[in-house]
């Protein structure tokens, strides 16, 4: 998916402190941006000044979402804008954005990943999922249901199925709000936002729902300021 037209996404040209301002990026920053290869040149005016427009802004509030939500290294941007300029299509450019965000597993034996492997092969048939070997996301999954089971828990694991059921469910949600939007920018944009702080709001949610589910086994007669 390729960006609009100048003209569709109604384009004004502007100068650099205009899009600092309408990006909300610091000029200082959109000129190491512009030295770093991580925003394109603009249209030359003169030898000291230079136009932007739109799609230099959408650029710049998805290096801004990648780099403040996100947490990635410039390196890691570079190569996240290198897919979104590259990709012939949105949802390859969109799984190495997304892949980018996990973090760097932990190592595990071989008896371990093969356990965890096994259990994630199944659940992924039953969902459709499509794994990829030594996919930083799946080792981090790996890594996970061997540190769960480490730890004693294996009714967690009993339920890995309905998380994910779950994780289908919150899928649906983030990508399905990116649909209408104009440009693939755009579109990485959302989805890293919703991945990131949509964890985070998840999770805030998910306490409150867990301080009610406590109170109702836990606290018989409880109130509803009783805290958990």
């Amino acid at each position: 998916m390729s960006l609009r037209s100048l003209a569709e996404i109604g384009v004004t040209r502007m100068r650099m402190a205009e899009l600092s301002a309408e990006s909300g990026v610091p000029v200082a920053t959109v000129k190491y941006y512009l030295r770093e290869g991580l925003l394109p040149p603009g249209e030359r005016t003169s030898p000291n000044q230079a136009r932007y427009d739109a799609t230099h802004v959408q650029r710049l509030k998805l290096v801004r979402a990648l780099r403040e939500v996100g947490g990635l290294s410039l390196a890691a941007v570079g190569e996240v804008l290198k897919a979104v300029d590259g990709s012939k299509t949105t949802h390859n450019a969109l799984g190495i954005a997304l892949d980018a965000l996990s973090p760097e597993p932990a190592e595990v034996s071989e008896e371990d990943h093969a356990w965890a492997r096994g259990l994630l092969e199944r659940i992924a048939e039953r969902h459709g999922w499509k794994l990829h070997d030594d996919d930083r996301t799946e080792r981090n999954v790996i890594d996970v249901l061997c540190r769960i089971r480490d730890l004693g828990h294996d009714e967690l694991i009993a339920r890995l199925d309905e998380y994910a059921d779950l994780a289908q469910e919150l899928a649906a949600i983030d990508l399905g709000i990116t649909t209408g939007l104009p440009t693939l920018e755009r579109i990485v944009e959302a989805a890293v936002v919703g991945s990131v702080l949509g964890n985070r709001l998840f999770a805030g949610l998910r306490r409150f729902a867990q301080e009610r589910e406590s109170r109702r086994l836990f606290q018989p007669g409880g109130t509803a300021g009783d805290d958990c």
